[in-house]
Formats: structure tokens, C-alpha cells, sequence
């Protein structure tokens, strides 16, 4: 059977190599996924010296193969996309799921019918405004007037997100599409069908908390899912549970396994063979979840049909059939992830588990306590070297993708797969047995319930603790301690020894740990004044640090994160729960709708704001959600100074009318000479009052205003304050920021210039 991974691991390789034909670090992770996944395989082949040659003429095709097929798969597809980009006119197309509606757009996934050609992938946005939304099921077919443009780009920035899921195109709609109903749903959008199903089951049954978790579990929708609870799971090193993959395909086959005899391996295979496809289908074919599927398909089949079972085999043929059906999901981040813990678990699991009971052996007994304590101890100690091997080759990539790393998620994993476990084989038949046994589902349900909610606080207490995860852009040291980690274990390989002696490298790891993270938090709690203005996206947050005392002015953007869980990150990098005060210069959302995911995580002893937009939804939410938490809300309506540490903020009262912009507040930061002004979005006639009545000093650095825009950082204020730094706070939009004048004058002025956009997160240290 090694022969078939010898052609499908050199395809995989090919393909990757044709793919990233992209920016260095990310066609450098696709390389990385490619070398593990081989290495794992060479290291077992060494001993099979017979049959070499024809290996490599195996390896040879594959590699020839995977780079013709990647380009021909291009020219159908890409290239066909590239021609048809920027042009406007009338747009025939098939729904291929159900509708999704936005802020204020409705989006649907759908193939657009060419005669003369392929379907093509694309999303159709529409814009209902205060008209009824058609109603749209998969298989109508939708007609409308849409201008198209590349899916190659996510916020502004090149990606392969779409192109690895075979979506190509966006198109912008006009008007309203023409909706003509199927007479009978295709059988390839059945599946999109029974996720609507599961999902009104699941609604039904569960409580609330429930039901997003068991959506989620179970189709992989984390629609229902509250940013909150999402964020918490990620903190510990838990959003694996709702990417359904690996772990919830070997539990799908656990349900027949309970009633069927093991020893019937035909039977058995029968049974579950025809669960997993219907599972990979309900998930909407997900590669990672067509990987566990492959493997898991062969693996049943070779006992059954008396052939020895390979799990490297497997692996390679699940990636070969990924590949065939659509080169670009090389670029899929979740499969690059599930196709590296596989290998990890391969590497290394196996050989843990080994050592540690060759170390501490089981005393075997027949009665039953003893099966029980050593049935335990098996699944403890498979839990963890499972998760060791797993996080082992997967970190680098979440490191490169993610940029944090979760300290709390080997203990995460170990108390809470249990949990997993029950819910999925409860949740499951619950949903599937919903709509024709409704008395056996809702006791399914209620027995899910409590065990929901021990998970629940299990995930929420976890990722409450200051250093669950860690930011690398808030905790550098941590990427030197990641270096010595793994050089430790590249030690350990190379220098082998007869009797290994774990327990020194494990010291020296969890030595160099504490030491990172100390010396973290001295660097982040200087005594002097810290200026970080965090990348958001379009939006803007900055974190001001003086003596381990924290203030955020705004918490808003546009980012991939969170706002809030960036500002938190932050917080929680320095060993800290607590922000002291939070500054809102005004309500609108690139300034403040973090802020609710952040007092969840956080607790915001004062909030600051202005006294404006009675009537803002974002305002309501936010001051209600202060009331709830206890922290004291001050309305600043006349100028006011308050200590950070060794520093002084001064909140400049609003000075201008005629809308949220103008009537902000503005902060002044003063530590001796060094001084840092943040005026909001307010315009230059606003900028002129504050010149008169602010009575401002000379300052180092400017957050220049409104992102840049045209309007703001005048000439006027520029030559009061005669800033030496700015930094603009902008990401991705479509309003010009920041403006070319604006960066005109500030070069004028004298101004280093450092921007978000370009730079990321920047950190601006002022000494005492």
C-alpha cells in the first residue's frame, strides 16, 4: 500500500509548489506541511530497500502530475475567473446554499451557469435596504444585474480563502435578484438541506448556550456560537472541537462501534462506511473533514477485506483525492492544520505512549477496579501524548497564520474531551432523531444539558487566566522560549540515549516558560509611559501603560479579531484582568464596538465617554453592559486630568457640534517632557477650538486623526503641537485613508510617519 503514497505525497508536494507561488512565508508554510508530512514517511521506509526504483519512478509522476494538474485546473478555473473580473451585466446563477444576511447586505454562495463553459464558484451580495429579502433555497436559480470582481482578497489583502473553498468570483448586485424556484432540489445541495434541518432540531431541543455549541459539534456552523464563548475556546487552545475534523469523525464511527461486535469487521463496516460519508456530506465535504473521512473509510475497509490497515497511506490518499477534486485547497489553512496534527500523532504519539509505559508499566489484573484504573490511565496518558503530538507540528503554522500561542490548551484538552465526547455522541442522534422520535430527542437533549454546562465554565474559567494565550506581538519573549523548546527536542533526537531522561529538558522548558513570561511582564509594565496603538484594521484602540497601570482610548476596527480581544490580549500579556480606565472619544464602530467582547473578558474599573447620541444603539449597549459589570461610567463634560502611574491623561471635553465625529473627546498623555495627543475623528474646525482652548504643548507624538482623512491633522494643528512622530490608525477601506494631502502635510511638517496598515502594532516607549 506504500506504494500509493510514494505517487499521492509527491502529487501533494507538486501541487503545493504550484499554489504557493505567492508571498515567501506563506508558500514557506505550504512547504513545511509538504517536508513533515514526507520526513514522517521516509523515516519508516528506510528498511524497504527492494523496491526503490520503482518508488522513485512513482515519486517522479507524482510530482510531474501535481504540477500539471494544478495548472490545468488554473486554466479552467482562475484563468476563466481573471477574464470575466471587472465586467458588469446580466448574471445567471444557481444557490448553492441558503442566503446569509450582513449589517446590510444579504450574501449566498452560488455556481454561476455558463453554457459556453464551467460553473464557476462565486458569492452574490445584495441589498435588500427596506425591501423583503427574496426567499432563496440551494438549487433556485437567481438572475440580476452584478458587476464581478476576483474573490482573491479578504479586507484588502491577497488571500486564498475563497479559491480553497472553489469560490473565484464576488458579485455585486444592482438590484434585487429574480428568483426562479427549483422544481426539485439537486441532489449535490441535499446536504445544505439537512443542515437546516439539524439546525431547527437542534434550536428546538437545546437551551440556548446549548444549541450554538451543538450546531457546531455537529455540522461544524459556528454561526450560533457568541463571539465571546468562540474567543474563549480559542484562548484555550480549543477551537479544534468546533472545526469538525479528526476527533468527530472517529466518534461518528463510535456509534455503531457500541453495537456492533468488534470482531465482525464487515459488519461493522457496513454500518459505519455509509455514516461517514453522510457525515462528510452534512459538513459540507470540508477538507479536513474529507481527510478524517478518507482515513477513516480505508482503515474500516482493510481489516474487512483482510488487508493490513496504513495510516500513512491514508493520510497521503486522502490528500491526493483533497487535491484532484481542487488544487487550491492547499491553501486552506484548516486542512494545512489537520493534515500536521495527523502527523504529529504519527510521529509521535505512538512512540510517548510507548516509553512512558515501558517507564511505568500497568500491573495487569482481572478484576474489575484494576480494568477500570488501567482503562483509565491509558485514555489520561493517550489524551495527552495525542495532544503533545498534535500541538508538536501544528504551533509553527498557528504561530505564522494566528500569531498567538495557547499555554492553557494541553490542560484544556485533557479536562474537557470527555465533555466533547458525550455531547457529540448525545447531540448527534438528538438532532437526527429530532423531527421523527421527539421523545428520544429531547432525552438525548436533556441529558446533554449538564454536561453543556460544565463545559462551558470548564472553557470560561480556562481562558479568564492572564496567560491562557499569548499574543506574540504582546509576549515576544514567548517566541524566544518556542526557538528553545524546540531546540531542546532537536537535542534530544540528535543525541539520543539507551535510558532517556525526560524529566531535565521538561525542567528546562517550564523554567525558560516562567522566565519568558516574567520578563514580559517587566517589559510591558515599564516605568515609564507606553504608546501602543494596535492594529485593528480600519478602526482604531491604543494602549496606554505607565507602572503596570493600563487606559484604552477606543476599541473599535474592522479587523479578522476582535477589537476587544485584541485590547484584552494585550491586558492579559502583562499578567493583568484588570483595564483601569477605558476612554471612548465617541460611539461610532470603528471606535467602540470591541468594547463589549472586552469588559467580558476584562473588568473596566471607570469608563470615560462623551455626554452624546442619546439615541445610538452601540451607546445603549455599552452603558448598559457597564451597569451590569459594576464599573463606574463618568460623562466628561468639562476638561479633566486623572493619573496612569507615573503619567498624566488630560480628557479634553467635546468642542464642536453636528455629529459624533465633532463632538468626541480628545486625550492628552504627559509623562515629564513627552507628551502624545489622540484627537479622534474630529475635523480640522474642531482641531482649531482645541488649539485655543486646549492650551496644548508642544508634543512628540500625534495619532493623527479620523485615520488619516483629508479633513483632520491640519496644517493649523501641526504647526501648534509640532509633533515628531505620527502614527495613523487605518486598515483597509474603501474612503481613501489615509488621505494623499494628509500624508503631504505631515511630511511637511517633519513627521516620521509610521502606519497600522503597513506596520502592524506600534509601540511608542517614553523613559521617566
Amino acid at each position: 500500500m506504500r506504494k500509493l503514497a510514494s505517487f499521492a505525497l509527491p502529487f501533494g508536494a507538486g501541487v503545493y509548489l504550484s499554489v504557493y507561488l505567492l508571498p515567501w512565508p506563506v508558500r514557506l508554510a505550504g512547504a513545511v506541511v509538504c517536508a513533515l508530512i514526507w520526513a514522517v514517511c521516509l523515516l519508516r521506509w528506510r528498511r524497504q530497500r527492494e523496491d526503490r526504483r520503482l518508488r522513485l519512478v512513482l515519486c517522479a509522476a507524482g510530482l510531474a502530475l501535481g504540477l500539471l494538474w494544478s495548472w490545468g485546473y488554473d486554466m479552467r478555473t482562475v484563468y476563466l475567473a481573471e477574464q470575466l473580473a471587472g465586467t458588469e451585466g446580466t448574471v445567471t446563477a444557481q444557490a448553492a446554499d441558503w442566503p446569509e444576511a450582513g449589517t446590510s447586505s444579504v450574501s449566498v454562495e452560488v455556481r454561476l451557469l455558463d453554457p459556453d463553459g464551467p460553473d464557476l464558484g462565486a458569492i452574490l451580495y445584495f441589498y435588500p435596504g427596506d425591501e423583503a429579502v427574496p426567499d432563496i433555497k440551494p438549487g433556485d436559480t437567481l438572475t440580476c444585474t452584478a458587476r464581478l470582481r476576483l474573490a482573491d482578497a479578504i479586507g484588502g489583502e491577497k488571500s486564498g480563502y475563497y479559491y480553497s473553498k472553489g469560490i473565484f468570483l464576488t458579485a455585486n448586485a444592482g438590484e434585487l435578484p429574480t428568483v426562479t424556484p427549483a422544481e426539485s432540489v439537486p441532489l449535490q445541495y441535499w446536504p445544505a438541506l439537512w443542515r437546516r434541518a439539524m439546525g431547527e432540531h437542534i434550536a428546538e431541543l437545546f437551551s440556548d448556550e446549548t444549541a450554538g455549541l451543538a450546531l457546531a459539534l455537529t455540522t461544524g456552523d459556528k454561526s450560533g456560537l457568541t463571539g465571546g464563548f468562540y474567543t474563549a475556546l480559542k484562548r484555550c487552545g480549543l477551537a479544534h472541537v468546533v472545526a469538525v475534523s479528526g476527533m468527530h469523525m472517529s466518534m461518528v464511527v463510535m456509534l455503531p462501534a457500541m453495537l456492533v461486535r468488534r470482531r465482525r469487521r464487515k459488519m461493522m463496516a457496513m454500518v459505519s462506511i455509509p455514516l461517514v460519508l453522510a457525515f462528510m456530506a452534512l459538513t459540507g465535504f470540508a477538507p479536513s473533514v474529507v481527510r478524517a473521512g478518507v482515513m477513516q473509510i480505508l482503515l474500516l475497509l482493510g481489516p474487512a477485506l483482510s488487508r493490513e490497515g496504513d495510516t500513512v497511506t491514508s493520510l497521503s490518499f486522502a490528500l491526493l483525492l483533497l487535491l484532484l477534486q481542487n488544487p487550491n485547497a492547499a491553501m486552506d489553512v484548516g486542512l494545512q492544520l489537520s493534515f500536521l496534527s495527523v502527523a504529529g500523532i504519527l510521529a509521535i504519539t505512538g512512540r510517548l505512549n510507548e516509553k512512558f509505559f515501558h517507564r511505568f508499566p500497568l500491573k495487569k489484573g482481572k478484576t474489575r477496579p484494576r480494568r477500570l484504573y488501567n482503562s483509565a490511565v491509558r485514555f489520561l496518558v493517550g489524551c495527552v501524548t495525542m495532544s503533545i503530538g498534535a500541538i508538536a507540528f501544528t504551533t509553527p503554522l498557528t504561530v505564522h497564520y494566528f500569531g498567538t500561542v495557547s499555554l492553557a490548551s494541553p490542560l484544556a484538552n485533557l479536562l474537557t474531551l470527555w465533555a466533547v465526547t458525550v455531547l457529540f455522541l448525545l447531540c448527534l442522534p438528538a438532532a437526527a432523531l429530532g423531527g421523527v422520535l421527539p421523545l428520544a430527542g429531547t432525552v438525548l437533549a436533556a441529558l446533554a444539558e449538564p454536561v453543556s454546562w460544565v463545559f462551558h465554565r470548564i472553557v470560561y474559567g480556562l481562558s479568564g487566566l492572564p496567560f491562557a494565550s499569548v499574543s506574540l506581538e504582546a509576549g515576544r519573549y514567548l517566541l524566544f522560549w518556542l526557538l528553545f523548546v524546540y531546540g531542546v527536542i532537536g537535542a534530544c533526537i540528535l543525541f539520543r540515549r539507551e535510558k532517556p531522561r525526560p524529566l531535565a529538558p521538561v525542567c528546562c522548558c517550564a523554567v525558560t516558560l516562567a522566565v519568558a513570561l516574567m520578563f514580559n511582564m517587566i517589559s510591558l509594565r515599564g516605568s515609564g509611559l507606553t504608546v501602543t496603538v494596535l492594529d485593528v484594521g480600519q478602526g482604531q484602540s491604543i494602549l496606554l501603560t505607565s507602572q503596570g497601570n493600563t487606559a484604552l482610548v477606543d476599541c473599535g476596527g474592522s479587523g479578522a479579531d476582535d477589537p476587544g480581544d485584541i485590547a484584552a490580549d494585550y491586558v492579559q500579556a502583562m499578567g493583568k484582568s484588570t483595564l483601569d480606565l477605558l476612554v471612548l472619544t465617541h460611539f461610532h464602530d470603528d471606535h467602540a464596538c470591541g468594547v463589549p467582547e472586552l469588559m467580558e473578558r476584562l473588568t473596566v474599573s471607570a469608563l470615560a465617554v462623551p455626554d452624546m447620541e442619546p439615541d445610538n444603539p452601540l451607546r445603549a449597549e455599552i452603558l448598559a453592559l457597564a451597569e451590569k459589570k459594576g464599573t463606574e461610567v463618568v460623562f466628561i463634560e468639562e476638561d479633566a486630568t486623572v493619573e496612569l502611574g507615573g503619567a498624566a491623561l488630560t480628557l479634553y471635553a467635546p468642542l464642536g457640534t453636528g455629529g459624533g465625529n465633532e463632538e468626541g473627546l480628545s486625550v492628552l498623555a504627559t509623562l515629564g517632557d513627552f507628551d502624545a495627543l489622540i484627537t479622534g475623528d474630529m475635523n480640522a474646525a474642531v482641531e482649531r477650538r482645541l488649539i485655543k482652548y486646549g492650551n496644548l504643548p508642544d508634543i512628540e507624538l500625534l495619532v493623527a486623526g479620523h485615520h488619516g482623512s483629508k479633513s483632520s491633522t491640519s496644517e493649523e494643528l501641526l504647526a501648534a503641537v509640532m509633533p515628531e512622530y505620527a502614527v495613523i490608525s487605518v486598515g483597509y477601506n474603501s474612503y481613501g485613508h489615509p488621505a494623499d494631502s494628509t500624508l503631504d502635510r505631515l511630511e511637511q511638517a517633519g513627521c516620521a510617519v509610521w502606519r497600522t496598515d503597513l506596520q502592524g502594532t506600534i509601540t511608542v516607549r517614553a523613559a521617566d
